[in-house]
């Protein structure tokens, strides 16, 4: 592939972002996009540069040449829109979380090997060089056996019951939207856990804040909290018997990472700037497999994305919450 042609479902705020992302990598095409009204998809395109405009998005899993599709659409959206894309033999990066509930998601990745195409989590924090760095650091062994993490993502959102976030019918709620990334990052660097012990303030069918503790036989702990009622840094820590390492504010987008002896002195503290938006990260390793043919991408895998889906199936049991239509 020279060039790789991308199209984009939906025109909200992310996927503005991700454009501007898009824009800004010599490798992609920006080859057509879709929105619910072609005014809407039109103008977009225009904002953009992409090449077509499509007022469905099924239009433009038909009939566009794009190689890959961006779906960025609420979450009660992903499981169709990603099954149209990939029935209309598109490869696909679906913003996270990629559907309300593992029952969808299975059936998103027996289609997509199916039909022998690529699918992956827009999970972009695992793209990131600060992530990245961690996992460095961590698999060379420089903090030693992980025994506690801390993350937490939580911000002050007023209640708008017209926003997606606060709509159950739109899988809302902080739970799919925010919280799933501490969740990802304890799972990322401990596995499962062994006991999942969680409870969230549920408001008209959303939850509105949770915490969470997993728990591991070998004694390592992970305390994780997400929310739309107050502002917190939201950083995070990963402790271990050697040292422990640290993400910035934002440890989801964070563009500092360091890492500690186990005194609490500072052995590295590393920046990497972004060079456009953070969004960039993703788009390149989404190139990068395209170009190797792969059907997955080894920063962020099926098996765990699947498992981070189970752990939030777990949670929303615990609670009682379940969202229209399961």
């Amino acid at each position: 592939m020279d060039k790789i042609k991308w199209g984009i479902i939906g025109t909200g705020k992310i996927a503005h972002k991700f454009a501007e992302a898009l824009k800004g990598c010599a490798d992609a095409e920006l080859c057509a996009v879709a929105s619910r009204t072609l005014e809407k998809a039109q103008d977009f395109a225009a904002e953009y540069g992409f090449a077509e405009a499509y007022g469905s998005y099924k239009e433009l899993a038909e009939n566009s040449d794009a190689d890959v599709v961006y779906i960025a659409t609420p979450m009660s959206c992903h499981y169709a829109d990603s099954m149209l894309c990939l029935n209309c033999g598109k490869h696909v990066l679906c913003e996270k979380s990629v559907t309300i509930n593992s029952r969808q998601l299975d059936t998103i990745f027996q289609t997509a090997r199916y039909k022998g195409l690529f699918f992956m989590e827009a999970m972009w924090m695992k793209c990131r060089p600060t992530y990245l760095k961690a996992k460095e650091w961590v698999n060379q062994g420089r903090i030693g056996e992980i025994t506690y993490i801390k993350a937490d993502f939580s911000n002050d959102i007023p209640w708008d019951s017209n926003d997606r976030l606060f709509r159950p019918d739109c899988g809302g709620g902080s739970l799919l939207d925010l919280t799933m990334y501490p969740i990802t990052i304890a799972h990322d660097f401990l596995g499962n856990p062994d006991e999942i012990i969680s409870s969230a303030l549920i408001r008209d069918g959303i939850d509105l804040s949770e915490n969470i503790v997993f728990r591991y036989n070998n004694g390592a702990n992970a305390y994780l909290f997400g929310g739309f009622e107050y502002k917190l840094r939201n950083n995070a820590i990963i402790s271990g018997t050697d040292g422990f390492i640290t993400f910035g504010d934002y440890f989801h987008c964070t563009d500092e990472v360091k890492l500690f002896d186990r005194d609490g002195k500072i052995i590295e503290d590393l920046r990497f700037p972004d060079r456009i938006n953070g969004y960039e990260y993703e788009i390149e390793e989404v190139h990068r497999c395209l170009r190797e043919n792969l059907s997955e991408s080894p920063l962020v895998p099926h098996n765990a994305t699947a498992d981070v889906m189970k752990i939030m199936d777990t949670c929303r049991k615990q609670w009682g919450l379940v969202f229209p239509g399961e």
